[in-house]
């Protein structure tokens, strides 16, 4: 799309620290960081969230992930990683094309990512795992 930042960056127009680069996404550093060396893997191909995308795409774009995971904490020595894909601006997404952030982590950090945990009424989680199933 000519208008989505996204695009522009993961091809190439908009200069950025590129980590990784192949024919399906560029990893580039988040120039608003959560945490030293958080980045963001970015498609080539535009879709908005993971709505509007197909399992193969998917599929490619899944593949880099434990690469740039492990090329990140091996030379951050950081004690965990998180990695996180937003869909609508209600779960926190701010650029309306399907992103994946890395986000690393160390003991005792100051990063929140997190909410409070809630609960199901007795029978209620089997009720909504079978509606939610026969949508699957």
């Amino acid at each position: 799309m000519d208008d989505c930042i996204f695009c522009k960056i993961a091809n190439g127009d908009i200069p950025s620290a590129t980590i990784y680069e192949d024919r399906n996404v560029r990893v580039i550093l988040d120039i608003a960081p959560a945490a030293k060396g958080h980045a963001i893997m970015i498609p080539k191909t535009h879709m908005a969230d993971i709505f509007d995308a197909d399992a193969e795409t998917i599929s490619k774009i899944s593949a880099a992930i434990p690469m740039v995971a492990s090329a990140i904490k091996k030379e951050l020595g950081c004690d965990g990683i998180n990695i996180l894909q937003n869909n609508g601006a209600a779960a926190g997404q701010t650029v309306n094309h399907l992103h994946i952030h890395f986000i690393p982590r160390y003991n005792n950090d100051n990063v929140k990512i997190g909410w409070e945990q809630g609960s199901y009424a007795d029978g209620e989680a089997a009720e909504l795992a079978k509606k939610i199933a026969s949508r699957v």
